[in-house]
């Protein structure tokens, strides 16, 4: 069948065969290219915007792995991007084991490969869930960049359909794989500043609905595909810059593509919190927005053991602040403080609770592929970071205390608030919650 130009043109064309739980097997259980320890993992990238400038030489690095397809809706930016990859592999004398770059309109066209053992998303956050779905069911093990889900319906369905097909999965939530970071928790969890009274994350604005106005639309860009799933607007330069522009696109602040830098730095610092007080499996059972309109900030969230967290400003940029009863901690990409200062030199004892050590996100996710152990940043520990920043997101969008049952991840008693866990879909964009 994989062989067949008549199943290769329903797969293509249509998720459906995906959604039905139709599976393309991977070139490792045809028994084509075993991954041994010496073999290579060839990859391919979905997207390739201003994200995959960090990410594409991050994995290019890697000695255990061939970048060796991309697909991208804007024509330009993937070409830049297989540019780039062939500059590198012909400048470190590999093409002896690079069979060179192929590039994608149709992100399926990767998917469909029997060759390609695993994929990079770089997507914006509305297009995450569905290639991602898409490539559990096709057997390819995944990087997804974070947050990793657009609503808290996608992020369960992202980890159900990783772990029903068996693939590792990575969230891009890369600060876990940084000692800084790692240490701090390691600090909070093991109680050197005490008992955790209250946590403040500060990070960005929650999203607000896109009022931008219609430019002309720039060659090479299938506008329409970009906007998939989300309601049918106008091109606007802001969401999808040119490819010479190498800020970052700011469809991340507009509810219908993102979460607001809430979520977009949330992502990251929630995920600390989260780590830090060991509730990678769990969240906040309360949510207390601030009543006044307008608010973007003091949001107040509580745990069922009863520690505060606070989504506010304590003036030391995207950060994390840990109180606890005998010091504080606060630590961010650029500092790690305590008061009394000497405890952030402790060093942790053999006999305290050690956390998972990575000191690179993406060999991590190499080597897991390899072992078939779950990375460090697992999808399981991505959606419950992302769901702690898609839900403040709807508890400032409500105005009303909210209740969440963090079990059957549903709020107790309100409908209204139910029904934002998901989101309607265009037709043809469709994901399967």
């Amino acid at each position: 069948m994989l062989n067949s130009k008549h199943s290769r043109r329903k797969f293509i064309s249509s998720s459906a065969l995906a959604f039905a739980g139709i599976s393309l097997v991977p070139r490792h259980v045809l028994g084509k290219g075993f991954v041994v320890p010496s073999d290579k993992l060839n990859v391919g990238f979905i997207g390739t915007g201003r994200q995959s400038f960090g990410l594409g030489p991050s994995f290019l690095k890697l000695d255990e792995v061939n970048v060796v397809a991309a697909s991208d809706i804007y024509r330009g930016k993937m070409e830049i991007f297989a540019k780039t990859v062939t500059d590198f592999y012909t400048k470190k004398a590999r093409k002896s084991d690079w069979n060179g770059m192929k590039m994608y309109h149709n992100y399926r066209e990767i998917l469909y490969r029997n060759d390609i053992d695993a994929v990079v998303i770089v997507t914006p956050d509305h297009w995450h869930a569905l290639p991602a779905i898409e490539a559990a069911n096709a057997g390819k093990h995944i990087y997804c960049e974070k947050p990793l889900s657009h609503t808290v319906a996608e992020g369960r369905a992202m980890v159900r359909a990783a772990r029903n097909n068996g693939v590792t999965f990575q969230t891009g939530s890369m600060q876990r794989s940084r000692e800084g970071f790692r240490h701090a928790c390691e600090l909070v969890r093991n109680g050197y500043i005490g008992d955790i009274s209250k946590v403040v994350v500060s990070v960005g604005d929650p999203a607000v609905p896109c009022d931008l106005p219609v430019e002309e639309q720039p060659v090479g860009l299938n506008w329409e595909k970009w906007v998939g799933a989300a309601p049918m607007r106008g091109f606007n330069t802001i969401m999808a810059p040119p490819v010479t522009n190498h800020d970052f696109p700011m469809w991340r602040s507009y509810s219908e593509y993102g979460g607001g830098i809430l979520s977009d730095w949330g992502a990251h610092m929630f995920d600390i919190a989260q780590w830090a007080l060991g509730m990678d499996d769990s969240g906040p059972v309360k949510f207390l927005p601030p009543k006044t309109a307008g608010s973007t900030r003091g949001l107040k969230m509580i745990y069922d053991n009863g520690i505060e967290m606070y989504h506010d400003d304590f003036g030391r940029g995207w950060a994390v602040q840990f109180h606890g009863s005998e010091g504080k901690l606060e630590v961010s990409r650029s500092f790690l403080e305590t008061d009394p200062k000497g405890i952030a030199k402790e060093k942790i004892k053999s006999s305290d609770q050690r956390l998972y050590k990575s000191d690179n996100h993406y060999q991590d996710f190499v080597d897991c592929i390899k072992s078939g152990n779950r990375p460090v940043c697992d999808v399981e520990i991505g959606h419950r970071s992302a769901s702690v920043c898609n839900l403040a997101n709807i508890a400032y969008q409500r105005k009303v205390d909210l209740e969440w049952d963090p079990v059957s991840e549903v709020f107790v008693g309100d409908k209204k608030a139910n029904a934002l866990l998901t989101k309607k879909y265009r037709k043809g964009y469709e994901v399967p919650v």
